[in-house]
């Protein structure tokens, strides 16, 4: 099955049903050792490294950032 397939089975359980499978996986993220989460990152940064590297994502200045992120939370 497929983690989209998964996402849709899920988002049409109950909100109780969402609720309690959200925190049963959010829980199971608070065991893994430091190495998974390092190779974790190291896997995220590549990622957006490769999205540099095509031109499929772009560098702004972190005060423009949050100038955007405030903006959206207004």
């Amino acid at each position: 099955m497929s983690i989209e397939t998964l996402k849709k089975e899920a988002l049409q359980l109950s909100l109780e049903d969402r609720a309690f499978l959200a925190r049963e996986l959010l829980l199971s993220l608070e065991t893994m050792t430091d190495q998974e989460i390092e190779g974790m990152w190291i896997k995220e940064a590549s990622r957006r490294e490769r999205e540099m590297d095509t031109g499929m994502a772009r560098c702004i200045p972190a005060d423009e950032a949050l100038d955007k992120a405030y903006q959206r939370r207004k």
